[in-house]
């Protein structure tokens, strides 16, 4: 990237990634209970009502992000990310002003337009990371969002436990603060002759996941990330309610407990990533990480108190190693011209998890709660995405091992 080190690119990337997760951090602790208000306290009808929320955020991300991230191949990295950050900024203060639950879902799906700007930093870390580093890079983008989950839901907690209805407006100011910072000394990454034609038939979300088949590799890479996210979306899905109605916890119990989450997240993602992925590689990082989720995950769902729930967040912390020693394999595999489009592929897959997960988590909770259960398991939710990820973790264990004889 001409006339800007690598280094103060990734500087920039950190603080944009940081910004835009304080804001979405500060929203997760009231947004749940701001749809609960609306069905009058009914948490199970209110738990099946969110996950349409999800479900309709992750539809409009299947479908915009290989857009966004072909356009960032062809306009470059910069315009699409202050243009994300712009219309998040505009999209929470219409949640801040929304009057009902109609308007609070118009707000839910705006913001799954412009919530772009995870996968195109994503790109920029490619850009202007040497390959054998990007491990190391998409570490310290992974501590970013650690440290904005350490701050926004901690925020958010206080806010909400002030006026449910302040934390929006401070993620509304947050995420447009953002955009005029970047406006300023956001460099772009991309060099014009390293830029791709755009073309309809490879930005459509089927066309940008047809850049995943073109490695077999890749392709099993991308079957373990579509399991993983899968699995994650457990936590946006219920983890509000599930604390609520299981361990009693306010939002200000809960923002502080994710606050723990990103505390255990940014010493794994900042601390460890670049001297352990140097040592054992990447691969076997991939696979131990996925291991320790899978304990993390069960351990999530059958804790019997909140504070049995607490001692599993640093042994699920360590599935922290998944994200920056997947993209680091990835990134290998594509050149400069299609990171763009790698990145619109990957955050396709998380979209698709979200259509499904919203409902499946929700729904799955709601039926061990609700007055038809025969068996009352709150925690059934994080049993199921164990057995995710347990799928996830055999499925990249066979593809280190055909890598490896290969």
């Amino acid at each position: 990237m001409p006339g800007s080190p690598p280094k103060a690119a990734v500087v920039f990337i950190f603080i944009t990634v940081l910004f835009d997760v304080v804001a979405l951090g500060i929203i997760i602790p009231v947004l749940p209970r701001l749809v609960e208000q609306f069905m009058a306290g009914d948490t199970a009808h209110a738990a099946q009502i969110y996950g349409g929320f999800g479900t309709a955020w992750a539809l409009m991300q299947f479908v915009f992000s290989p857009v966004l991230g072909a356009l960032s191949d062809r306009f470059g990295r910069r315009p699409v990310i202050l243009l994300s950050c712009f219309g998040l900024g505009l999209d929470y203060l219409l949640m801040a002003l929304a009057p009902n639950l109609a308007w609070l879902f118009v707000g839910r799906v705006i913001s799954g337009i412009t919530a772009a700007s995870f996968s195109t930093a994503s790109a920029y870390i490619a850009d202007v990371t040497p390959p054998e580093r990007r491990a190391a890079s998409y570490g310290l983008i992974g501590a970013a969002w650690g440290v904005g989950f350490v701050l926004g839901p901690a925020l958010g907690g206080l806010l909400g436990h002030v006026e449910p209805r302040l934390p929006f407006w401070v993620a509304g100011l947050l995420a447009l603060a953002n955009a005029a910072y970047g406006y300023f000394v956001l460099p772009e990454s991309l060099p014009r002759d390293k830029r791709a034609a755009f073309d309809w038939r490879r930005a459509n979300p089927l066309g940008s996941l047809r850049l995943l088949r073109s490695h077999p590799e890749l392709a099993g890479l991308a079957s373990v990330n579509a399991l993983f996210q899968l699995a994650h979306y457990v936590f946006p899905s219920v983890f509000v309610l599930y604390s609520g109605y299981r361990f009693g916890w306010n939002a200000q119990t809960t923002g502080l407990t994710l606050a723990l989450v990103g505390i255990c997240n940014v010493t794994v993602q900042a601390g460890l990533v670049r001297p352990t992925v140097a040592r054992f590689g990447e691969r076997r990082m991939l696979v131990a990480s996925l291991g320790f989720a899978v304990v993390g995950m069960v351990w999530y769902g059958l804790a019997p108190t909140g504070g049995w729930f607490w001692l599993a967040v640093p042994v699920f912390a360590v599935s922290g190693f998944f994200g920056p020693s997947l993209q680091g394999l990835m990134t290998h595999r594509v050149g400069p011209h299609e990171q763009g489009r790698l990145q619109g592929a990957n955050a396709s897959i998380m979209a698709l998890a979200g259509l499904v997960a919203p409902l499946l988590f929700t729904q799955t909770f709601a039926a061990f709660i609700g007055p038809w259960q025969r068996w009352h398991q709150p925690g059934a939710p994080f049993l199921l995405a164990a057995v995710l990820l347990f799928a996830a973790l055999l499925i990249a264990a066979r593809v280190s091992r055909q890598s490896a004889t290969a």
